[in-house]
């Protein structure tokens, strides 16, 4: 059985290749449905905002024999008829109860009413208020600081790479990136919390760092491929992802792990908290970015590049010089850049794709340089005019 890392060593040799780029059409087609899943969620569900950001009075009861959340909503209705109650057990032996705005009187019934449901003092209630403007202004800063972030990145990748359509492709993958996660809370019901939106925000820096390590290698790779006949530079930027793919599943896998058992323990040990909103944010977009740093980023930054004059004419070159050498297999569709679907007519580099027979057919139709003459086609005559073709 061969091992992975010999896997891993074929890929980054070339010996094995993963065909990223040729199949960018089904990768677009998979971030584009779980866009839209995404969206819909979003549109069907919506997001489920913590206390902080919609406002209301909060109730935590620690150390509960009985730690149900019937008896909390009981409790609350009981002195506030008809109240929405978000009942939740943390760390399984406290309760923490979410009300509408309550006013003074009714939050010091309810906090007697929940001493007497959980068998507790009601000193050791405790119970606090937040008003819906700091959420906004929560959301507000958020909104500013990821506003700020995109541009700030937009320019050092472009300085960076010197290419504006580097960054292009990086903020693409990172808006899919973010536009999952949010679908992701929608579809689960998992509370958007200030702890939720730190966790949106570092995974932009988890994406953006995968997907600059791939570029690296793509500008490595693709350096001097002007000058070069041995690949075009979608092949190029290829292999500079199948180079880097062994590297990506590992750093991935090594940081899910912990954010996996975090997850796990605050979702199931430790009930509703900081744990459980950030790690879901984590998790989520790791796993996104891992994604869209190989099948988005890449894909789509040759796509941007591949019709750029030098590149259509380095590109005529590498296939001029394999159909010299003989190196296109008869029949096969081979793209003259980056490269089109595979088995479709779709353009490639120099805005078109060509079968290796037809190309093969150019130099075939000129005479072989070993002085022999061609043979004329059978069902012909030598010298017959064609005036006098037979009807």
């Amino acid at each position: 059985m061969p091992s992975f890392a010999r896997f891993g060593n074929d890929l980054y040799t070339g010996r094995r290749s993963i065909d990223f780029v040729g199949r960018r059409r089904l990768w677009y087609s998979i971030a584009v449905l779980a866009v839209i899943v995404s969206f819909g969620a979003l549109w069907l569900q919506g997001l489920n905002p913590g206390i902080e950001f919609r406002g209301g009075s909060e109730f935590r009861t620690p150390q509960v024999a009985d730690a149900g959340e019937i008896a909390g909503a009981d409790a609350v209705r009981s002195v506030v008829p008809g109240a929405e109650a978000r009942v939740s057990v943390i760390g399984g032996d406290s309760v923490r109860v979410q009300t509408d705005r309550l006013t003074d009187t009714q939050t010091d019934e309810v906090t007697a009413a929940l001493a007497k449901a959980y068998g507790v003092a009601e000193a050791d209630i405790t119970s606090s208020f937040v008003g819906p403007s700091w959420g906004r202004d929560v959301t507000n800063k958020a909104l500013t600081g990821l506003g700020v972030f995109l541009v700030l990145v937009s320019l050092v990748i472009a300085l960076y790479f010197r290419t504006w359509k580097m960054a292009v492709a990086a903020i693409v993958a990172l808006a899919h990136d973010l536009v999952l996660t949010v679908g992701v809370y929608a579809l689960i019901g998992f509370e958007v919390t200030p702890a939720t939106v730190i966790g949106f925000l570092t995974i932009l820096g988890y994406s953006l760092y995968d997907t600059v390590v791939v570029f690296d290698k793509v500008r490595e790779n693709t350096e001097h491929i002007t000058a070069s006949t041995k690949r075009t530079f979608g092949e190029a930027a290829n292999l500079a992802v199948n180079q880097t793919l062994v590297r990506s599943i590992n750093t991935s896998v090594v940081a899910l792990l912990p954010v996996a058992s975090i997850l796990f323990i605050g979702a199931f040990l430790l009930g509703a908290g900081t744990l459980k909103d950030i790690s879901l944010a984590l998790f989520i977009g790791i796993a996104a970015g891992t994604y869209s740093s190989i099948f988005i980023a890449t894909p789509m930054l040759v796509q941007l590049r591949e019709r750029e004059p030098e590149l259509v004419a380095q590109a005529e070159r590498v296939l001029r010089r394999r159909r010299e050498q003989g190196t296109l297999p008869a029949g096969d569709l081979v793209p003259v850049g980056a490269g089109g679907e595979p088995g479709t007519t779709e353009p490639g580099a120099a805005g078109a794709v060509r079968t290796a027979a037809g190309a093969a057919a150019g130099t075939a139709a000129r005479p072989a340089q070993t002085g022999q003459r061609q043979q004329p086609r059978k069902g012909t005559a030598k010298g017959r005019r064609p005036g006098n073709r037979r009807r």
